[in-house]
């Protein structure tokens, strides 16, 4: 799989690094041990943090920028990894869908990157692009119904949207027949060594906890 940063993206944000982690996984309704850890995170950032100074954390604060350079209101919509622990700060449960879902949120809570989970069998083409959505452009958001994606950066494959910071695209969404994972890390920031530590977290998590060697994974920008 080829991912391309556009130009577009570029000019937003010179320093963007991503990161992609492929693998071979087994889905599982609920995995008890991982929900631990998420409780154990939860108990932590509740300790430490505010639903204002989380704004200040470094992936979610850059994401907010290019949200805003992109022409987009971040407190309207809201880059996931925010929304997830925004969530937890208000003394909300995260939603329990299924193993690969939930242990997506759990990496993206622990390190504040908004972190797109694919099927990646249902991608069309090998290359995906990421640029910015454009007005009228159809994106259905998962359990959000049609969703403006103007102003958001987009990755998109030969057929159209598949993921961006707030919200990745029923079309391409894991489910528990997903075999072929693959995770994409937005580092907004430029922080090349967080996010391979983040990529890193996510093959010992589906090694873990789907029947994984961990996969592979490879930065971008």
């Amino acid at each position: 799989m080829k991912i391309i940063v556009s130009q577009e993206i570029e000019s937003v944000c010179p320093n963007f690094v991503g990161a992609a982690v492929e693998a071979q996984v087994v889905n599982t309704p609920y995995c008890a041990e991982l929900w631990d850890e998420i409780h154990a995170i939860e108990e932590q950032f509740r300790k430490e943090l505010t639903t204002e100074s989380l704004k200040e954390l470094s992936g979610i604060a850059a994401t907010r920028r290019v949200y805003k350079a992109c022409g987009k209101d971040p407190s309207r919509y809201r880059p996931a990894s925010e929304q997830l622990i925004r969530r937890m700060l208000q003394g909300k449960e995260i939603y329990q869908i299924d193993t690969l879902v939930d242990l997506v949120n759990l990496a993206s809570i622990a390190y504040g990157y908004s972190i797109g989970g694919f099927d990646a069998d249902k991608f069309v083409g090998d290359t995906l692009t990421l640029g910015v959505g454009k007005e009228g452009e159809p994106y259905e958001g998962i359990g959000r119904g049609m969703l403006n994606i103007a102003g958001l950066p987009v990755y998109r494959d030969k057929q159209g949207g598949v993921g961006t910071p707030t919200s990745d695209n029923e079309r391409t969404k894991m489910t528990i027949d997903t075999t072929h994972l693959v995770v994409l890390i937005n580092g907004y920031d430029g922080n090349e060594e967080r996010v391979a530590d983040n990529a890193r977290f996510i093959q010992k998590l589906i090694h873990k906890y789907c029947q994984s060697d961990g996969g592979k994974f490879f930065i971008y920008r």
